[in-house]
């Protein structure tokens, strides 16, 4: 049968048209859109936390400053690699490992009990919660790295949630708003430079923590040092558990030449 050359070209033109056609899978033929596909390994969330619990064990070991991507990933057996592809920074894989480690909690972040004194106990009894997850040492290390570290304070306080560490304005917002103190003029100082230091002095000396010594540190030291503020004749100094105390270095001690 004789072909006109344009039948033929036209011919040509659909079959190469069919064959530049991508093979449709069934998704795409029933108008769903095509799944994407995933790049790079997927995260391994077990061996994420068996990371974490690599930095965790240095923290208890030798401190803040100690934790290095170095030896975090010689001791989880990864690569600085994996390390770096997840935390940006040494203090986003501290917070991290905070939040997985025995300091962390699973319950509510926002301390409201319908009471000035009740959330004041509280919030001490987070405190004693968060240093009981770990030893005094590590306590004492993280308190030194936070002084020296103000970010890494907020970043613990946003991340854990309220530490027990600090009194939040919410608390206080709460208390005014009941009438249980007078103004919002009421300054966290004494809650955040004497709950914090004798909680962690008790900590470290093996002394008992319980109830009836959190209702007395309550009712006797920290409620009227909060309503003495009221009256305080110039601004308090930050309490050493806020994280924004002034820092001042120890000066070097040197011998009088002979």
């Amino acid at each position: 049968m004789f072909l006109d050359p344009l039948q033929v070209a036209a011919f040509t033109a659909k079959t190469v048209t069919i064959r530049n056609v991508p093979y449709m899978n069934k998704d795409e033929f029933d108008g769903a859109q095509p799944s994407t596909r995933r790049v790079g390994r997927p995260r391994d969330d077990q061996r994420e936390i068996e990371i974490l619990m690599a930095v965790n064990s240095l923290l208890s070991e030798v401190g803040y400053e100690g934790v290095t991507f170095e030896e975090v990933a010689r001791r989880a057996g990864a690569s600085k690699a994996t390390l770096y592809r997840r935390w940006k920074s040494k203090r986003d894989m501290v917070v991290a490992a905070l939040k997985v480690g025995p300091a962390r909690r699973d319950g509510p972040d926002e301390v409201n009990t319908g009471s000035l004194r009740g959330d004041l106990l509280a919030l001490c009894r987070r405190l004693v919660q968060s240093m009981r997850s770990a030893d005094g040492q590590t306590a004492m290390l993280l308190l030194q790295a936070g002084l020296e570290d103000p970010e890494l304070c907020e970043e613990i306080e946003r991340s854990v949630g309220p530490t027990g560490a600090r009194l939040p304005k919410t608390v206080v917002q709460a208390a005014v708003g009941r009438g249980e103190l007078p103004h919002e003029g009421i300054d966290p100082f004494p809650f955040e430079e004497v709950a914090g230091a004798v909680i962690l002095l008790r900590r470290l000396n093996g002394l008992e923590i319980d109830d009836r010594y959190l209702e007395a540190l309550v009712d006797t030291v920290l409620i009227p040092a909060l309503h003495a503020t009221t009256s305080a004749e110039r601004s308090l100094p930050a309490g050493i558990f806020s994280g924004h105390p002034a820092f001042h270095p120890t000066p070097t001690i040197t011998k009088d030449a002979p």
